[in-house]
């Protein structure tokens, strides 16, 4: 399989339609679900769309050390590459790399403006121009509201999209809408929620909030023991 035609039946594909279009430049989008369900795969895999499509990203990873987040990426490419039988496996894979920047943050240790900085000096002064950045295991229970909104106003401004993994904290764990408790003050900041519901035999992806909406729709289902999204 050649590379736009991975792109093209890329299960990524219907979640955006499901969310109209996916993530736009200056939205917030978060993966809901309990610690070990699935959501850095995920963030993985949505982040592994974009590299193939040509886009660059940025992964800032507050809770694992990059090359930890470095062998998630390589053993997904190279699980979806051998069940696709990609052409020019390791030409594609160079193209990933040269297109990702990986990031490693203490929360405890480092500030908003210290990140807002260090993403600005990437994309603008460094010329990386990034379609999305992931940000993976931020704590929501010590963020304040100022810190989210901040990094929004500049996600506008630059022309990136955000996507954040969220761990469940709370009783209960969610709204009566199946927003996470826990996002609930800075609920008006995010753009989409999408929640990892673990069934029998597989994980659930479930859209909760669509821009301004509130939903309860099942989007694709998560294979438990690869963490791969499966395809219709």
């Amino acid at each position: 399989m050649v590379k736009n035609e991975l792109v093209q039946r890329s299960p990524v594909r219907l979640l955006e339609k499901t969310i109209h279009g996916g993530l736009k430049a200056g939205e917030i989008g978060i993966l809901s679900a309990p610690k070990g369900i699935g959501k850095t795969s995920v963030l993985v895999q949505i982040a592994l769309d974009k590299l193939l499509q040509g886009k660059k990203v940025i992964h800032i990873s507050f809770n694992q050390h990059a090359s930890h987040v470095q062998n998630w990426y390589e053993n997904i490419f190279d699980e979806t590459a051998r069940k696709k039988q990609l052409e020019n496996e390791r030409d594609v894979a160079d193209e990933i790399i040269r297109n990702r920047v990986l990031m490693n943050f203490n929360q405890e240790g480092v500030n908003s403006d210290v990140i807002r900085r260090s993403l600005k000096s990437m994309i603008v002064e460094g010329g990386f121009r990034a379609d999305s950045i992931i940000i993976d295991g931020f704590d929501f229970t010590v963020a304040e509201r100022g810190r989210i909104s901040t990094l929004k106003d500049f996600a506008k401004d630059i022309g990136v999209s955000v996507w954040y993994s969220c761990d469940l904290s709370g009783t209960p764990p969610y709204d009566k809408h199946g927003i996470p408790s826990v996002v609930k003050d800075i609920e008006y900041l995010i753009d989409v929620v999408i929640v990892l519901d673990p069934k029998a035999s597989y994980t659930e992806l479930r859209v909760s909030k669509e821009h301004g909406s509130y939903k309860a729709e099942g989007i694709v289902r998560l294979d438990p023991k690869t963490l791969l999204i499966l395809e219709n």
